[in-house]
């Protein structure tokens, strides 16, 4: 099943990322957390991503227990959790991500451009 899976995910969509990711919850994780659950278990791999960040790219140093995390795996755990939140609330990613694109575009059209701090 796992070979499935990545064979899949080389070319995979966002669309196609809900849908896998739905079916392996209904399969292999037999159902989805309620959003609540899943809303905390987000927050606990973002933290997760910046305890990576702070010892790899930070001033913090490692413990013994750090060694185990890699940042691409914390960032994986990220997006699966937000695309189980995501397909438990029927929100197409692909459509929000334009539209968030679309709405940035036209805010920010001169503001970074115009920011002498960049």
């Amino acid at each position: 099943m796992v070979q499935i899976y990545n064979d899949y995910i080389c070319n995979m969509t966002i669309s196609d990322a809900q849908k896998v990711i739905d079916e392996w919850i209904n399969t292999v994780g037999v159902r989805y957390f309620d959003e609540l659950t899943n809303t905390a278990l987000l927050m606990e791999e973002v933290g997760e991503v910046a305890r990576v960040m702070a010892r790899v790219y930070g001033e913090q140093s490692n413990k013994e227990e750090d060694l185990k995390h890699s940042l691409p795996d914390e960032l994986a755990d990220v997006l699966f959790v937000l695309i189980c939140i995501a397909n438990q609330t029927n929100t197409d990613l692909t459509a929000a991500l334009k539209k968030n694109l679309e709405k940035k575009t036209i805010r920010d059209s001169d503001r970074h451009k115009n920011n002498p701090k960049l």
